[in-house]
């Protein structure tokens, strides 16, 4: 007897099912990074991924450029007047500390790498639509 995959969701709105999704968000690997990816190695352009010895674990590294690059997601970086940047409605005090805290982060980790020397590209999840434009970002950043 088989156990089917959609018994073993939980039930939708409970806190269960809430853990449950929420533990399967990444942090490595989105598809938003892989498109960057597959689009900087199509161009040529060779990285390193995660580099565990900068601040804030950049998801692309060029070493011998001294550039990062950092994948954002909309919702959980809070890119400013994006509609997909928006407080849940329900829990918001939770929510609103929690996302404040990922922005303050994620600007003193942008001031570490610039104090090191490194410069730091932002991609949001949001540009990943224009392919086109996108591609011209990535290269005026990285010649």
């Amino acid at each position: 007897m088989s156990i089917r995959r959609e018994s073993r969701i939980p039930a939708p709105g409970t806190p269960r099912h809430r853990a449950w999704n929420m533990s399967r968000i990444r942090g490595k690997d989105t598809k938003p990074e892989l498109i960057v990816r597959r689009l900087l190695y199509a161009d040529g352009f060779r990285y390193r991924l995660h580099a565990a010895d900068l601040p804030g674990r950049p998801d692309i590294v060029f070493r011998s450029r001294k550039k990062v690059i950092f994948v954002h997601g909309c919702f959980w970086h809070q890119h400013s007047g994006c509609r997909n940047a928006s407080i849940p409605k329900t829990r918001t005090d939770f929510w609103s500390e929690k996302l404040a805290r990922n922005t303050t982060r994620d600007q003193v980790v942008l001031r570490q790498l610039c104090e090191k020397g490194w410069v730091a590209l932002i991609v949001w999840e949001c540009e990943i639509k224009d392919v086109a434009s996108l591609r011209v970002k990535l290269h005026e950043f990285l010649s």
